[in-house]
C-alpha cells in the first residue's frame, strides 16, 4: 500500500472512530466539567478533538505553515452544544477529506511548521506531521474524553473492540 492510501484510509478509521466518541457525550453534558484544575474542560477538549479533525488538519495539507504571531492567541473552537459540535465535525472532515485526497505525493515529502511566538515548535515533513500531529494527536485526546465520559459516569464506546459498556 502507498504512503497516500495508507494515510487516507488511517484517517478515515480514526475519524470514524473520534466521531462515534464525540456522539457519546450527553447531549445535556456540562462542557465546563474538569476533572483537575490542570485538566481542561469538556468543551475546550471535545473543541479541540474536532479542530484536529478540521482546522488543524486542513491546515497541514494546504499550507506551509500554521504560524501563531507573538502577541496574537489561537482561538480555540470550544464546544457548547453538542449537535453544533457534530455538524462542524461532518462539515469540517468532508472539507478535509477532500483536501487529503488532492495531496500529491510531492507535496506528502514537503515541509510543514508550526511557529509560536517566534519558535518552531514542528518542522516535519507533510506525512509525518499529518500522522503524529493530527491522527495520533486526535487519538491521544479522543481517550482523553474516554476518561471525561468514564468519571462523568457516561457510557465509554469501545474503539479497537467492544468497551466495558459494550461487552
Amino acid at each position: 500500500m502507498d504512503l497516500r492510501t495508507e494515510l487516507i484510509a488511517k484517517y478515515d478509521r480514526e475519524t470514524a472512530k473520534t466521531r462515534k466518541m464525540l456522539d457519546a457525550i450527553p447531549a445535556d453534558a456540562d462542557f465546563s466539567y474538569t476533572p483537575h484544575p490542570k485538566s481542561m474542560t469538556l468543551g475546550k477538549l471535545a473543541g479541540h478533538v474536532t479542530d484536529m479533525v478540521g482546522a488543524w488538519a486542513l491546515s497541514a495539507l494546504t499550507q506551509d505553515k500554521l504560524e501563531v504571531l507573538p502577541g496574537k492567541k489561537f482561538e480555540a473552537y470550544v464546544v457548547t452544544n453538542k449537535a453544533e459540535m457534530l455538524a462542524k465535525f461532518d462539515r469540517d472532515l468532508v472539507t478535509v477529506r477532500a483536501a487529503l485526497v488532492a495531496v500529491t505525493p510531492a507535496q506528502w515529502e514537503e515541509h510543514w511548521k508550526f511557529i509560536a511566538n517566534g519558535h518552531t515548535l514542528v518542522d516535519d515533513v507533510r506525512h509525518q506531521v499529518f500522522r503524529e500531529t493530527v491522527v495520533s494527536h486526535m487519538i491521544h485526546h479522543r481517550a482523553q474524553l474516554g476518561v471525561y465520559l468514564r468519571l462523568l459516569d457516561q457510557p465509554v464506546p469501545g474503539m479497537y473492540g467492544p468497551s466495558a459498556d459494550e461487552k
